[in-house]
């Protein structure tokens, strides 16, 4: 004979509750004392209650999971970002007794690619992550799905969406370039049609315009169709065969800013000798290149947290505001460096 399963009533009577106490307290629902809520989740803890979901799903129509949705491209191209994201989102739902499940869908839409865990509603609301298809939001929505876009903003479809303060963020990388003395930096970038990578080259023209230099326009290099390590390469050539003059660069993101570093070093350019680079996200790999990569760090499992937050308030049917905005900081490392008499025209290759 196997152990009998532990139940609610084993809970209320190990902590000293009544059963409708217990309930209210593992269903996250109504007004209950601290002191008793301490007692319940003691109980759970000790006796090594597992919520029978089956049932609960039964009386309340909930699953008690929640979908976490992003494209191919960028869970295989920018991994390191989405995973952390992802795992913030999980590690937070725990706390609100949800399961997420994860699922990739391709870039280009067709009816087909919706989401089984959509189709037969065995989720109770939606995250998607990054850049999606809009049609893919349009055919989720339909369902009448509570729904929340992280790193991303839909132009037509409006869901509660969490992304990280990029304005805000590169007027830190400015910040820290003109405080070690650099007054030309140039940026690089790729695929505008994403919110946050537009965001930045905007935050990038405010924040130098007070610079006062008259062609700063010209040190920008972002019509790249992404933003991964090639691009990044493809982009800093071009700014190097340019022949213009800079001293710093700021990089939509770290794999655009190691591909710049990869160019420059092509080309005979010491960094950060004869050019500083700063990035942006602050994946693990920053702290793993040649110099190690100054850049903005965005709290990846914060996004992903607050996305699951801000989620669990929809589904509760509760209002909310529209946007969340997360502050990022800057990790200062080897990449940049205060700007000496040798910057002059540094940045055109070596003899």
């Amino acid at each position: 004979m196997g152990k009998r399963r532990c139940t609610i009533k084993d809970v209320a009577e190990h902590a000293g509750v009544a059963v409708s106490t217990a309930s209210l307290v593992l269903n996250n629902k109504g007004y209950v004392r601290d002191d008793l809520r301490r007692k319940v989740r003691l109980a759970v803890e000790e006796l090594g209650y597992i919520p029978n979901r089956s049932a609960r799903s039964l009386i309340s129509k909930a699953t008690g999971n929640i979908g976490f949705i992003v494209s191919e491209e960028h869970f295989s191209t920018a991994e390191p970002f989405y995973t952390r994201v992802f795992l913030g989102t999980e590690f937070e739902a725990r706390q609100h007794d949800f399961y997420v499940l994860l699922t990739t869908v391709p870039n280009k839409f067709h009816s087909s690619h919706v989401p089984r865990f959509i189709a037969e509603h065995n989720v109770d609301g939606v995250i998607f992550a990054g850049k999606i298809s809009e049609a893919y939001a349009d055919a989720i929505l339909a369902e009448n799905m509570p729904s929340v876009v992280v790193d991303y903003e839909f132009k037509r479809v409006r869901i509660p969406s969490v992304n990280i303060d990029n304005i805000r963020g590169v007027a830190l990388a400015v910040g820290h370039l003109t405080n070690l003395g650099h007054k030309r930096i140039a940026f690089i970038g790729g695929d505008l049609a994403h919110p946050s990578i537009s965001a930045r080259l905007g935050g990038y023209s405010d924040s130098v315009r007070p610079l006062g230099n008259l062609d700063q326009e010209k040190l920008v290099f972002a019509d790249e169709p992404g933003t991964g390590v090639d691009d990044g390469y493809r982009a800093a050539v071009k700014l190097i065969d340019a022949g213009k003059e800079f001293t710093s660069i700021i990089a939509c993101n770290d794999a655009m800013a190691i591909g710049a570093v990869r160019a420059f070093r092509e080309r005979g350019i010491d960094i950060p000798d004869k050019c500083s680079i700063v990035g942006f996200d602050d994946i693990e790999l920053c702290d793993h290149v040649e110099p190690r990569l100054t850049s903005i760090r965005v709290p990846k499992e914060d996004l992903g947290a607050t996305a699951l937050r801000v989620l669990t308030r929809l589904i509760k049917e509760e209002r909310i505001i529209s946007s969340v905005l997360v502050e990022p900081t800057l990790v200062a490392r080897e990449s940049t460096k205060e700007i000496s008499n040798g910057y002059s025209r540094a940045c055109r290759p070596a003899d």
